[in-house]
């Protein structure tokens, strides 16, 4: 499906409040869009509990996850590729991902439905995304995001006061705010923020960790719903997952990482007849042939740490079961 048809789609399914399930790639090349009840048998999903299966979360046995991530002098490379970019003024924010070869002794499918967290989406033998963080959301006439940027092991000592008074993480999430803030503006109006940097606790397989997320929100004009395709496309890709400013950091991305994205860090959302809900697809594990991978990063400031950004992007490899 061609970008143009995508939008004329979910344009016209927005004014006929046809409820639809929508799916869109990193790089925009891959676009799905299903009215709820001619979703594939294949592609299971669950978003904030509305979901198209009624099986409910399964306690499944120990699951057991062995990471064999790359190593630090590769990592190093590229995180001095995007630190170059920075200094020479390309970028003041590049979200950096790779992938880690996992082994896990459980299918996706069974792993779809023993995780939690709120977006979930399975396409079976493909990938698997159980997701924590908000693409936006359409609430009668206004639209929220809820960017998340900062990441600390929950056990560490006074982890939530170090990572929201640590000066790196706070110009990072200032200037996601900024941009999402930015891209809301144009699709609506008096944008706001209405809570800056509050922190989650995720608690998965292997230990608890904190994520800092702020709340924005805009008022849309009249006739929004006519305009549904138009304002999730004009606001990929998300401006969490690839950083400030856009344009120039996604040249810097996609030379550092070599490799398209695909569905990582795309959106995939529900459209119920009247409210929306999306989710960014990050902790998001696909399956390569034989080989299963799991993808993760973080984004990278002037003031980044390499050691630092390395462990976070491997803590970062884990299944919300508990």
């Amino acid at each position: 499906m061609t970008i143009s048809e995508f939008e004329s789609r979910l344009n016209q399914w927005g004014h006929e409040q046809v409820p639809f399930l929508f799916l869109v790639d990193f790089e925009m090349e891959n676009l799905f869009s299903w009215k709820r009840d001619e979703v594939p048998n294949d592609i299971l999903f669950s978003i904030n509990h509305f979901s198209n299966t009624s099986i409910s979360n399964q306690n499944p046995k120990t699951v057991t996850l062995t990471k064999y991530p790359i190593s630090f002098s590769e990592y190093k490379s590229k995180f001095d590729f995007v630190k170059e970019r920075i200094n020479f003024g390309d970028s003041y924010l590049t979200n950096l991902t790779i992938k880690t070869k996992v082994e896990i002794n459980r299918t996706l499918e069974e792993l779809f439905f023993s995780s939690i967290a709120k977006y979930k989406l399975c396409w079976k033998n493909k990938f698997l995304v159980f997701s924590p963080e908000t693409f936006v959301q359409i609430k009668d006439k206004n639209i929220y995001s809820y960017p998340m940027k900062g990441t600390i092991d929950a056990s560490l000592a006074n982890a939530e006061e170090a990572i929201l008074s640590d000066t790196k993480e706070l110009s990072e999430h200032i200037t996601i705010v900024d941009l999402i803030r930015n891209d809301l503006s144009t699709v609506s109006n008096k944008v706001e923020v209405n809570r800056f940097r509050y922190v989650d606790r995720i608690k998965t397989n292997q230990k608890d960790l904190l994520q800092v997320s702020s709340e924005i929100v805009g008022t849309l004009p009249s006739g929004h719903m006519n305009k549904i395709g138009s304002i999730l496309l004009s606001l990929l890709p998300a401006g969490s997952i690839s950083g400030a400013p856009k344009n120039k950091t996604l040249r810097i991305i996609r030379t550092v990482e070599k490799e398209n994205r695909g569905f990582y860090t795309g959106v995939f959302g529900y459209f119920d007849g009247f409210n929306l809900d999306s989710g960014v697809m990050i902790r998001f594990l696909e399956q390569d042939d034989d080989n299963l991978y799991y993808r993760s990063g973080g984004g990278i400031t002037a003031m980044s740490n390499v050691e630092k950004e390395y462990q976070e992007a491997i803590d970062k490899v884990y299944v919300p079961v508990y």
